[in-house]
């Protein structure tokens, strides 16, 4: 069993990797396109799923959804706020 130990979790990485990469918005995809990413990570077993996971994923700034805005300290800071009176 042990032998074969990591067989199995460089096949479950990868299956976990190729899953993500197609469930992963299109334009977000950091680096290569996402068809490339799949096949890089079939291909190339460990290589690629670790490129993926460190290189490729996509992140807040490429999903645009970077930092919240900072809370105003006082209402009449708040232009959603004021816009309402």
């Amino acid at each position: 069993m042990g032998r074969y130990l990591p067989i199995i979790i460089v096949a479950l990485l990868m299956i976990y990797c190729v899953v993500e990469v197609a469930q992963a918005p299109p334009l977000a995809v950091r680096r290569m396109p996402r068809w490339l990413w799949a096949v890089a990570i079939i291909c190339v077993p460990l290589v690629g799923a670790v490129a993926w996971l460190l290189l490729g994923r996509p992140n807040a700034e490429s999903l645009g959804t970077s930092r919240p805005r900072p809370r105003p300290q006082a209402p009449d800071d708040d232009i959603d706020f004021l816009r309402g009176l």
